[in-house]
Parts: structure tokens; C-alpha cells; sequence
């Protein structure tokens, strides 16, 4: 197996005095689709957080191709090829549509992605793209902000809770966008609290239960039973 492109070592996250994860390890390989499951305050976003730099950490916490990243700015990781379709989708409001997305192209990586195959996979926004971002349908806007991460032409895209709030016509089109924007040679994370979604389009599941892992493995290899016990914790 080809070494891990991504990978956590014991990671520990905090906001002030409080402990949101404990010693958390993940390896994320070439072309991997992982999924991170677990209930409201489980650790996923926080983990999210750690990788992209918005909470600093050990430098050894965090690896990227062997190099040491826990301690680098966000900005500095999104040059690296991180990118992060953030939970709520963080849009700029006073920007149109394709300014949003021209944001995303700023860390300056060359790759496939380009306006123009944006609005390719998602033509609405073409038809929007003078528009002020934030007025926009819930789905409308994550599908911006899904753009925006692309445009940086990332090797590994995370998505933080990637179904949240929209209508079920809106989250089934946007995982049947998913094959398109992950493969292109690409790695993702999926924090998704839909299990059978998530399960679905993942190679591999890390469920996280009071900031721990607490199970691991292929879709194939997991029953119901455990993933519901790992996820409850009972």
C-alpha cells in the first residue's frame, strides 16, 4: 500500500480548558474517501479544524506527505493542496458568486479546476454568478462553497458536514456530484452525521465518540450493530 498522504499521531485539540479530542489517529492514503461519523460534539469538526490549520497544534500531530504541518497557519496548509468546505459554508455576503469562487483560486495552485468547469459542474451558479453569494438557496450556496474549495485546486478536499440544512433533493445531487469532484486523483474527508451517506461513498470510516476513535474499517467489514454501538457509545 502506498504511504499515507495525510495522517493525525495522537492528536489532542482544546479550546481553552476544555479537551476536544484525545489522541486521535487517522491516515488518509492517495484517492481515499474517508468518512468521519459521530453525534453532535463527537470531535469532527474539531479534527477538521486541526488539519486546516484553524486550530494550531503540534507540529508532529499532523503530517502531510511526511512533512510535519500541525503548527502551520491555515494559510499555509491551503497551499499545500488542503482545502476545506467549511460547516455553514462561511460565504463572503458583501461578494457576488464568482467572487467567491475566485477567493478559492488565490493560494495560486495550478491544477484542472477553473471557473469554467465549476460553473460546468454546477450550472446554476453560472446562470448566478453576478449575484451576492448569500442569497442564494441553502443548496445554491454550498454548492459556492464546494466551488470555491475546488477552485484551489486541491490534492484533499474536507467536507465538513456537507449535508447539513439542505433539502433531501439537494444533498442526493450533491453526492451524485461527488465522483466528479473527487476524481480527479483526489483524496477527500466527509463529516457527515447521515451514516448511510457517509458509509456509501467511503473507502474507509473513522467514528469518533467524546472526542476518541471508536471504531475503524472498511464499509464492508462494519455491521449496523457496531457502527450504532461505536456511535452511541453503548
Amino acid at each position: 500500500m502506498a504511504d499515507a498522504v495525510l495522517s493525525t499521531r495522537s492528536l489532542e485539540a482544546c479550546y481553552g480548558d476544555f479537551q476536544a479530542l484525545f489522541g486521535v489517529s487517522i491516515d488518509v492514503y492517495p484517492e481515499d474517501v474517508i468518512a468521519i461519523i459521530g453525534a453532535n460534539g463527537a470531535g469532527k469538526t474539531t479534527l477538521m479544524r486541526s488539519i486546516t490549520g484553524l486550530l494550531v497544534n503540534k507540529p508532529q500531530m499532523v503530517t502531510w506527505k511526511g512533512q510535519a504541518i500541525g503548527a502551520l497557519r491555515a494559510d499555509q496548509i491551503a497551499r499545500l493542496g488542503i482545502a476545506m468546505v467549511p460547516e455553514g459554508r462561511q460565504l463572503f455576503q458583501s461578494l457576488s458568486v464568482e467572487e467567491n469562487l475566485i477567493i478559492g483560486g488565490q493560494v495560486g495552485r495550478k491544477g484542472a479546476w477553473s471557473l469554467g468547469k465549476v460553473y460546468e459542474l454546477f450550472p446554476v451558479l453560472k446562470e448566478r454568478r453576478n449575484v451576492p453569494a448569500t442569497s442564494l438557496s441553502g443548496g445554491q450556496q454550498q454548492m459556492v462553497s464546494i466551488g470555491r474549495a475546488l477552485m484551489s485546486n486541491p490534492d484533499i478536499l474536507l467536507f465538513d458536514e456537507i449535508s447539513l440544512g439542505l433539502a433531501p433533493i439537494i444533498i442526493k445531487s450533491i453526492y451524485e456530484a461527488l465522483p466528479t469532484i473527487i476524481g480527479e486523483g483526489m483524496s477527500a474527508i466527509i463529516v457527515e452525521q447521515d451514516i448511510v451517506k457517509a458509509v456509501s461513498v467511503s473507502s474507509r470510516v473513522y467514528c469518533l465518540q467524546e472526542g476518541r476513535v471508536s471504531l475503524e474499517g472498511r464499509p464492508q467489514d462494519l455491521t449496523r450493530d457496531a457502527i450504532s454501538a461505536a456511535y452511541f457509545g453503548v
